[in-house]
């Protein structure tokens, strides 16, 4: 049985150079290694662009074929937009219960973009949540591997213990603990 990868993108625009070197290259290779899912993480674009939805959906479909344009094979990977998947915001609003206020704010990720956009405390609650968000769509594939830039580090710690919990509570191996 081979393990589960889930990677993806924010469909902020189009992807470029720097996303096939960064990435995309690297998916095509890991297709036939591992059950591949991306996610195009169109609710993350809502927190952080002040584009309308319409334009969110132009760049979701953009993102979608520029995948499949650098040799990503359907037959081998799924690809989903996070939004179309109900069982995301299920599990994104359970999972919202076993992370605090206090641990949510001290993602460091969070925490700069703060800084780094002069918020405040002028932020919505979709902001601080989109982490959990991320936990949802890792853990509602079973991802084992979760290839992440350093910045998105701390969001793959938080799945980490989300799966930690919830296999605790329910005394059953449910999610597999990404790496």
């Amino acid at each position: 049985m081979k393990k589960r990868i889930l990677t993806g993108d924010t469909p902020t625009g189009k992807l470029h150079l720097g996303h096939y070197v960064g990435t995309l290259e690297n998916r095509v290779k890991l297709q036939d290694e591992y059950e591949t899912f991306i996610v195009l993480a169109d609710l993350h674009a809502l927190t952080t662009l002040s584009e309308t939805p319409e334009k969110i959906k132009e760049y979701t479909r953009q993102v979608a074929i520029d995948n499949l344009s650098v040799g990503l094979d359907p037959k081998k990977v799924t690809i989903f937009v996070e939004s179309e998947v109900p069982e995301i915001y299920e599990l994104a609003a359970i999972f919202s219960m076993y992370v605090s206020h206090s641990r949510a704010l001290r993602n460091p990720t969070i925490k700069d973009e703060i800084k780094m956009k002069g918020l405040g405390d002028r932020f919505s609650l979709g902001f601080i949540n989109y982490p959990i968000y991320q936990v949802a769509d890792i853990l509602c594939v079973k991802g084992d591997l979760v290839p992440v830039g350093i910045d998105q580090e701390a969001h793959l710690e938080q799945a980490r213990e989300v799966a930690r919990v919830l296999n605790k509570i329910s005394g059953k191996n449910i999610f597999p603990e990404p790496k």
